[in-house]
This record gives structure tokens, C-alpha cells and sequence, in this order.
């Protein structure tokens, strides 16, 4: 199943990634499980910059689901430029986007996923209203 990127979204945050001689698979690019890692990095990077980290101990983003779409193959060396969007969010929840390319190449994307994110009290274990100040972060 191949699940699109709306056009309808908003950049949040952008970087770069270098491959790793390790991220590599056994066919000699990137191995499928690192894209999801290269999405999780732009995702916490982009918590971090937004003063969010995770909090055990307090509140905020944790993901319910995750895809990701292959088009085109990363092989070693290469510098991954990733770019995070989000889509506008619902009461509790908001869409997560990242697209993946060669810095030398930015406009050939060679893999695009997302993820379903939701805003929780991680000590009661629930989701919860996304709160204003955040709001504004992910609104247009």
C-alpha cells in the first residue's frame, strides 16, 4: 500500500544525515529499517527545537503508527536531507510527514514516510488534548 503526502502540509524542520557504513544492507544501500530511524532522528530533533524532548515523567509526542514509501535507493557515501512536515492537528493527534534525499539532489526524493502523532500524559498512560502553545506551533 502506498500512502501519499497530502499538498496541504507545513515544513517544520530540516536536516541533514549521514549515512552510516553500518546502515547499509547485505545489497549494499540503505537498509529498510534505517529510513524509519532517519525519520525518527528529524522527528526528536525537531521535538528538541521546539523545546519539547521527551518527558517521561511529564507530557508530549509519541507515535501510533508509521509508514514509509521507497523510490529510489541511497547508497554509501551519501548525505540524507530530510525535511519534517506536519498537517493540521485534530483534538488530540496530528500527522507527521519526512521526505528523504540526496543532499546533492534535493528535489529527487528517494523515500517519503510519515506518522500518526498524539499527545500524551506519559505517566496516566492516555492521550490527551494537544495543548495550545502547541497548537500554534502546528497550525498554518
Amino acid at each position: 500500500m502506498k500512502i501519499l503526502i497530502p499538498e496541504n502540509k507545513k515544513l517544520v524542520y530540516e536536516t541533514t544525515i549521514t549515512m552510516r557504513w553500518g546502515d547499509m544492507d547485505a545489497m549494499g544501500h540503505l537498509n529498510n529499517a534505517a529510513y524509519f530511524r532517519y525519520m525518527e532522528v528529524a522527528r526528536i530533533d525537531w521535538f528538541h527545537s521546539i523545546g519539547f524532548p521527551p518527558n517521561p515523567q511529564g507530557e508530549g509526542m509519541v507515535i501510533a503508527n508509521a509508514f514509509c514509501n521507497f523510490y529510489k535507493q541511497f547508497e554509501y557515501p551519501c548525505d540524507v536531507l530530510t525535511q519534517m512536515y506536519v498537517s493540521e492537528p485534530g483534538s488530540s493527534s496530528f500527522e507527521t510527514w519526512v521526505t528523504m534525499a540526496k543532499s546533492d539532489a534535493p528535489d529527487v526524493i528517494c523515500a517519503a514516510g510519515g506518522a500518526t502523532t498524539v499527545w500524551v500524559d506519559f505517566v496516566a498512560q492516555k492521550s490527551k488534548p494537544i495543548p495550545d502553545y502547541m497548537r500554534k506551533i502546528l497550525e498554518k
